[in-house]
C-alpha cells in the first residue's frame, strides 16, 4: 500500500515526512497537482461497475487499488505547470485528479472539502467557541459604524487579514496591527474587516495535532509584540506540556473539523490562559521541530503509513 504526498516540489517541510517514510519503507509517491497534465499523468477506467485508475510520476506507477492514504500538503493549482495552461485547463484537470481521488477512498490528511470549510475565519472562531476554547471578541463587519462601537466597547483592538496574503501578491499582506479608538474606519465598507480584542500575551503557542498526538511549542513574546509570527524575540521555541482543558478542546475541534492534522496558535496571557487565535489545516511545522526536537514529522509518517487497522 502507497502514500501519495501532494506538494510542491520545493517543500522542506515535506521533505523532512519524507524521510521519515523512507526510514520505516513506506512506499509513497510524491506529486504536485501542477504536473498534471505534463509530467504526471492519468487514467481512470469505469466499466462494469469497476473503476481502475493510475497516476504516473516521474516513472513511478500508482494504482489506485493499492493507495493507502493521500497527505495534501501545499499543492500547486492543477495544470498550472501545462504547456498552455488556462483556468478551463485547470478545472478539467481538477475534476478528473480529485475524482479519481475520491473515488479510491483513501485516507486523507486533510480531505479536501474538510479543509476548505476549516480555512474559513469565521467558521474557525464559531468552531473554537463551541469546542470549549477560549476566544478573544471578534467582529467580521462592513459597516464603519459597527467597528467604532467594536473599538470603543473593547479600547485596543487588532486587525487582520480573514484570508491571510494573496497568492502572488505579497505587496497587498494585512500584517496584524494594532488599533485605537481614534481610528477613522470609514474604509471598512469598501471590504470586509475582522477585527479582535487585542490579548496581551506574554508568550506564543503552536500546537500542531497529528491524529491523536499533539506536540506543543512556547515562545515568550518581546514588549508589545503584536504577531508572533513576525520579529525576532531573541527567544527560541521550546516544548512544553498540553493542559488536560486544552487537548480536550483540540480533540472535539478537530472531531467537528474533520481534520487528521491542524496546527493552533494561541496567545498566552499572564494569567496562563491560552487564547484562541487560529487553526491552520496544512500549517508548517518544521520550524517547531526544529527548535524543540519534538517528532512532528515522524508522527505524520507514521499516521500516513499505518494501515486500515490502524496498526
Amino acid at each position: 500500500m502507497t502514500v501519495l504526498i501532494l506538494t510542491s516540489e520545493e517543500d522542506v517541510t515535506a521533505d523532512m515526512v519524507v524521510a521519515e517514510l523512507h526510514a520505516a519503507k513506506t512506499p509513497f509517491v510524491r506529486m504536485d497537482p501542477a504536473d498534471v497534465p505534463g509530467r504526471a499523468v492519468l487514467s481512470a477506467h469505469y466499466a462494469n461497475g469497476a473503476f481502475e485508475g493510475h497516476l504516473s510520476v516521474n516513472g513511478r506507477l500508482l494504482e489506485m487499488g493499492d493507495l493507502r492514504a493521500v497527505w495534501v500538503r501545499r499543492p500547486g493549482e492543477p495544470a498550472a505547470h501545462a504547456a498552455h495552461p488556462s483556468p478551463w485547463l485547470t478545472a478539467e484537470t481538477r475534476q478528473a485528479l480529485f475524482g479519481m481521488l475520491f473515488s479510491a477512498a483513501p485516507r486523507w490528511m486533510n480531505h479536501p472539502r474538510n479543509a476548505e470549510r476549516a480555512r474559513l475565519k469565521p467558521w474557525q472562531l464559531r468552531t473554537a467557541h463551541r469546542s470549549g476554547f477560549a476566544v478573544p471578541p471578534t467582529v467580521f463587519t462592513t459597516v464603519p459604524r459597527v467597528a467604532r462601537q467594536f473599538a470603543e466597547e473593547h479600547g485596543d483592538v487588532v486587525v487582520k487579514s480573514a484570508s491571510g496574503p494573496p497568492p502572488g501578491e505579497p505587496g497587498l499582506t494585512l500584517p496584524t496591527s494594532l488599533i485605537g479608538r481614534d481610528v477613522d474606519f470609514s474604509a471598512v465598507a469598501a471590504g470586509p474587516a475582522l477585527l479582535q480584542r487585542y490579548v496581551p500575551k506574554c508568550a506564543d503557542i503552536r500546537l500542531t495535532c497529528v491524529g491523536s498526538r499533539l506536540f506543543a511549542a512556547q515562545k515568550t513574546a518581546g514588549p508589545g509584540q503584536i504577531d508572533g509570527r513576525y520579529g525576532d524575540t531573541e527567544h527560541a521555541w521550546r516544548a512544553v506540556p498540553v493542559p488536560e482543558r486544552i487537548a480536550e478542546a483540540v480533540r472535539a475541534y478537530v472531531a467537528l473539523a474533520g481534520l487528521a492534522y491542524a496546527a493552533f496558535d494561541f496567545a498566552e496571557d499572564e494569567e496562563g490562559v491560552w487564547w484562541f487565535l487560529e487553526c491552520n489545516q496544512s500549517g508548517q511545522f518544521g520550524f517547531v521541530e526544529l527548535e524543540t526536537g519534538l517528532p512532528i514529522a515522524a508522527a505524520v509518517a507514521a499516521w500516513l503509513g499505518r494501515d486500515e487497522a490502524g496498526r
